[in-house]
Order: structure tokens, then sequence, then C-alpha cells
């Protein structure tokens, strides 16, 4: 799995880009606080070699906590730039920080 930001100079945003290799996977969806954790916001798109990957638009200077929803299961981003405990999920996720 692997994030990329490519941050903006002409406004104040950050383009961040996921990518999951799941070959075997039929669905990989990014949902997180930036999308209200629907798994239906950000669906990644599966490419010839088996991974999946998607970008979102998201504003420079922020935080986020996030997971991918791969084939109904939750994964973390171990590449992610931490971890943070969430007691409604009852479980720790990956923070996005920008």
């Amino acid at each position: 799995m692997a994030i990329k930001k490519q941050f903006l100079k002409s406004k104040p945003v950050c383009k961040v880009t996921f990518t999951v290799p799941a070959e075997e996977a039929k669905s990989v969806a990014v949902v997180g606080s930036f999308n209200e954790w629907n798994e239906k916001s950000t669906p990644l798109k599966k490419l010839k070699n088996g991974s999946f990957k998607g970008t979102v638009d998201l504003e420079s200077g922020s935080s986020h906590e996030f997971r991918y929803l791969v084939d109904g299961t939750y994964v973390n981003e171990l590449e992610g730039d931490g971890l943070a405990w969430n007691d409604y999920a009852g479980a720790e996720n990956s923070v996005l920080s920008l």
C-alpha cells in the first residue's frame, strides 16, 4: 500500500493518491473523516496490474483518520502518518497529516 502527496502551489490543496495492491479483491474504497466514512464516496479503480488506485483533493494543513475497505474488510495503511484509536470503531485508524 502506498500514499503519495502532491501539494499544489496555486491553492491550499494536497492531491493524495492512494494505491492498494489487492489483486484478488473485487472492490476497494477509502473511507475516512474527509468523506464521512461513506464507503461509496471514494471507490478506487482497479488497474491492469491488479492494484487499486484513486486520488482525493484535501485541504493542506489538515489531518484525517481513514481506512481502506477491501471487499467489506477494513484495512489500515501501514505507510500512513500514524495511527489513532477510535472508540466508535473499537480499533485503530490510519492517520493522514497534510
